[in-house]
């Protein structure tokens, strides 16, 4: 077996009612002046007032910096680290879904005198030094970004870019699952395929595959396939909720240490260039890159396929078990009524050179990629998913 090594966050607190241990790890943080980043979509829903509760009763009055956009571009980013500079931030609370936990993971690392600039962290291993500490809370069950050393940005008008580095990884997480019990059916599904895609790149990365993701990776798959249609249509089943948002944590320590691959890597452009929510993005084109990879993955599909008992369609070969798990997968998809096609969601057939130059600009996904993925594979890929 060959050396690996795994990381995760410090310190990480799960279950409903959790959210009354913020103000505790703030203290212990030695912090007394928080920045909550979020958006204004968790503001009107009301999300933030537990939170702003839960610091109340501690005496903290928080600043509330709540301009992060889906997709967060590089201007979003500097006007909330300069908004930390203005209130003198010693801590940061990112609130929300990916967009919101990803932008406050920078924050946090740049508000700091003497931060390096943006431009110069974007790619693995750039950033030089941990920033103000971090506490983040998830709202959605899908990017497991509140576990991951992982930030991706716009940049530019439609391209988007990750910042990877240990440094980038929260103090302290607390995942609530009371906290998602409000979302929409659609934003369930998505959110909640997206943490799939998450465990699936993660358990047949090439690069990084290790047994500690891999047993996470298995373990999500499990919670977030069993529960994914009960949360979808009976969204205050709380039994439902906590197993899809401790299936999105388990699948994000996965990629965390076992990075995502080419379903990423195409899903990205639909996010940059036609602003589709990237769970969403993942979901159009998960079967058609899983069919191209399954010439390197069979065996690997197979294995998922029979953790998660998926009943055999005749043979009990590898290549036929991996068809039933795909086949499973979109019929998961299917049932929680998630756009199946890129015309569902508006993109033309026209698009499909677009996209596919644009997926080949990432390099950093790519790699893990279990079988080589160029140009003309691209193509074909948004073609079938078209």
């Amino acid at each position: 077996m060959k050396n690996f090594t795994f990381q995760t966050v410090p310190i990480l607190h799960f279950g409903e009612g959790c959210l009354s241990l913020l103000a505790d790890q703030i203290a212990a943080l030695r912090a007394s002046r928080p920045l909550i980043v979020t958006d204004k979509g968790i503001v009107s829903a009301g999300l933030i007032a537990p939170v702003e509760a839960a610091l109340g009763e501690a005496g903290l009055k928080a600043a509330v910096f709540d301009a992060v956009i889906a997709d967060p571009p590089e201007s979003i980013v500097q006007e909330a680290i300069a908004k930390a500079h203005e209130v003198e931030a010693d801590i940061v609370i990112g609130l929300g879904g990916g967009s919101s936990l990803d932008t406050a993971k920078v924050v946090a690392a740049l508000a700091v005198e003497g931060a390096q600039s943006l431009s110069d962290i974007y790619g693995v291993g750039l950033l030089a030094a941990k920033g103000l500490p971090t506490v983040l809370i998830p709202t959605t069950s899908g990017t497991g970004s509140e576990v991951t050393a992982i930030s991706i940005l716009t940049t530019g008008k439609t391209t988007k870019a990750g910042i990877v580095s240990p440094h980038l990884f929260a103090d302290v997480a607390l995942l609530d699952p009371a906290l998602t019990a409000g979302l929409p059916a659609d934003v369930t599904a998505a959110t909640g395929i997206d943490a799939m895609v998450h465990a699936i790149e993660a358990y047949t990365g090439r690069n990084a595959k290790n047994p500690v993701s891999d047993m996470l990776a298995i373990e999500a798959l499990k919670l977030l396939t069993a529960h994914i249609e009960t949360a979808c249509f009976d969204g205050g089943n709380m039994i439902a909720r906590e197993a899809m948002l401790r299936g999105s944590m388990l699948a994000g320590q996965a990629f965390a240490n076992s990075p995502v691959g080419a379903i990423h890597a195409l899903a990205y452009p639909l996010g940059g260039i036609y602003h589709i929510p990237h769970g969403l993005s993942n979901a159009l084109v998960m079967p058609h890159v899983m069919q191209f990879n399954v010439g390197a993955s069979a065996a690997l599909y197979a294995e998922l396929a029979n953790a998660l008992d998926i009943p055999s369609t005749g043979s009990n070969s590898a290549e036929a078990r991996a068809q039933s798990f795909i086949d499973y997968l979109e019929g998961l998809a299917v049932s929680v009524s998630a756009p199946r096609r890129l015309r569902d969601v508006g993109i033309s057939e026209d698009a499909v050179e677009e996209l596919a130059e644009a997926a080949m600009l990432q390099t950093r996904l790519l790699v893990n990629n279990p079988r080589e993925l160029v140009l003309d594979d691209a193509r074909k890929i948004y073609a079938d998913a078209w």
